[in-house]
């Protein structure tokens, strides 16, 4: 058994998602000790922001002919795909920024999308296990004055459930930023629930995507 890791906070030293991420991997370690879990960084390493477009372009002519740009480009993308494919169960560790989707996580989904194996449509990565966490600075929940606000979370339900066909589970911690931003003092009872209402969830989800990995 094995688990893939992605995290993509660009604040490794107190970062939310990467705390939530530990307690869903302490669940899969729990039930497979010593297995192995594949690690990717795609904030501390982050892809190379032209390699997409080197991949898209390798596709529209002979191999013989590539540049070396496009030929590392196709090549990354299979590194990701192998990587992807392997893993008996999936983790994705995405931070809100700005109200969208991590630069980053996209740049990396741009790029592994162009392999053939894990484009649309593929069957590679069809009802695999995964979590993925995310979490928020402000809360942007239904009846919120900033309801409509997150535009990060559906896209990543998007491109993980519907299009790679993930059996995702998720896992949303809203208000990171109280205790950080004063002007968000007012919620702290609120931000510990929901803090603790995340941390329960990622518990569970981790062993769910454990117990499904050994079933599979």
């Amino acid at each position: 058994m094995s688990l893939f890791r992605l995290d993509a906070s660009i604040l490794p030293a107190y970062s939310a998602s990467r705390a939530l991420g530990d307690l869903v991997e302490g669940e899969w370690v729990a039930q497979h000790a010593g297995d192995p879990i594949v690690r990717r960084d795609v904030a501390a390493d982050p892809v190379p922001a032209t390699a997409w477009t080197a991949a898209v372009t390798a596709g529209q002519v002979a191999e013989a002919d590539r540049t070396p740009e496009q030929r590392d480009a196709v090549a990354l993308a299979a590194t990701f795909a192998d990587e992807l494919i392997a893993a008996d169960a999936l983790l994705f560790n995405v931070p809100l920024y700005n109200f969208g989707v991590s630069q980053h996580f996209k740049t990396w989904f741009d790029l592994a999308y162009t392999d053939p194996r894990t484009g649309q449509g593929s069957p590679a990565l069809q009802g695999k296990p995964a979590v993925l966490v995310t979490v928020l600075g402000g809360n942007y929940s239904p009846g919120t004055p900033r309801e409509g606000w997150d535009h990060s979370t559906g896209w990543l339900r998007r491109v993980l459930e519907d299009v790679w066909g993930l059996d995702l589970r998720v896992v949303q911690r809203p208000f990171t930023l109280v205790g950080v931003n004063p002007g968000l003092d007012q919620f702290a009872d609120l931000a510990a629930e929901l803090k603790a209402d995340a941390e329960h969830l990622a518990h569970t989800h981790g062993q769910e995507i454990a117990s499904a990995a050994s079933a599979a």
